[in-house]
């Protein structure tokens, strides 16, 4: 069994709003968090790209306890639902009195919880002092790329970067002429709905929070609809059936493309990785010759010196603004 006591300097209800509410466990923990909290409703939580932990509520106590089960997608040792992790809350001078247990486990799966769970904690102190721990490295170089991981990834570096928008942001300029950083937020639901419903899946807009909120859960409604169905066999795209594998390949590719247009438009950083970059640049050779003249420009000369990302930019028809 594991056990960790920490405490926070918030007060037990934004204790409690920061491990159960999706918008706040994106700041910490998880890529994407869908929630249903309440006794035997179920959870899911990309927690790094090609690892999500999912289960049911045992227990909920808003402001004081919750009991969930734990486990990973396609992890037959500890699949969903079949270990438990208990997390009390209790206001003390100062703050709030957080005690996690987890319980269930081998010793070898003890030993990588614990990491993890110690890990993610000191990001969740970071979170609190500062309003977000940033970006995760542990998402940033996934060890096995395809192209369901590589989506979990970009989306990730897109959410990095939607989080720092402000509303004066809104009417600039990005690389793509015809997209001031609005329009691309409004292009981008499109494309979510578009992504889902080749999966079969419906991609809805969150009515309520920020832009981030709306993209981050639309981008997970999507994948998750992915990862549902698989990359086996054909779906339905714009002139006829098209390979599973390569529609979803599209994803990655236009969460990094937009994360870009995105940073530069608002002068905001973009943290992403060379490994990812590479990655999605491979993808990016199959999906944007056959877009050029429409959804890609001509390939521009990058400039010397250049770095992965930019190369990749410049592949795509984009200069920096």
């Amino acid at each position: 069994m594991f056990t960790k006591t920490v405490v926070l300097p918030v007060d037990i209800d934004e204790a409690f709003a920061l491990i159960t509410e999706p918008e706040r466990l994106r700041r910490w923990q998880t890529i994407s968090a869908r929630v249903d909290l309440r006794v035997g409703g179920d959870y899911r939580w990309t927690v790094t790209p090609g690892h999500t932990a999912a289960g049911t509520f045992r227990e909920v106590e808003p402001g004081r306890r919750i009991v969930f089960g734990w486990g990973w997608e396609g992890n037959a040792d500890l699949a969903p639902d079949t270990s438990t992790v208990s997390i009390d809350l209790e206001p003390v001078a100062g703050g709030t009195q957080v005690t996690l247990t987890h319980e269930g486990l081998t010793g070898k799966q003890e030993a990588m919880h614990a990491e993890g769970w110690n890990r993610y904690l000191g990001r969740l102190d970071k979170a609190i002092a500062t309003g977000d721990a940033g970006p995760d490295e542990w998402s940033a170089a996934p060890e096995s790329l395809d192209e369901l991981v590589a989506a979990e990834a970009t989306l990730a570096v897109l959410q990095n970067v939607l989080r720092q928008l402000t509303a004066e942001d809104r009417p600039k300029q990005t690389p793509c002429a015809e997209f001031t950083c609005h329009d691309l937020a409004e292009h981008l639901f499109v494309s979510m709905a578009t992504f889902g419903s080749m999966a079969g899946v419906e991609v809805t807009i969150p009515e309520k929070g920020p832009l981030e909120n709306k993209i981050a859960t639309m981008g997970a409604q999507a994948v998750e609809g992915w990862r549902v169905r698989g990359l086996e066999g054909t779906v339905p795209g714009r002139h006829g059936d098209i390979p599973a594998a390569f529609a979803a390949g599209v994803m990655p590719v236009e969460f990094l493309l937009h994360a870009w247009d995105m940073a530069q438009g608002s002068g905001k950083t973009m943290v992403v990785s060379d490994e990812v970059v590479a990655y999605v640049h491979k993808l990016a050779e199959q999906v944007v010759p056959g877009g050029r003249g429409s959804s890609f420009a001509d390939e521009v000369t990058a400039s010397p010196g250049a770095d992965p990302m930019e190369r990749l930019a410049a592949y795509s028809g984009r200069r920096a603004v």
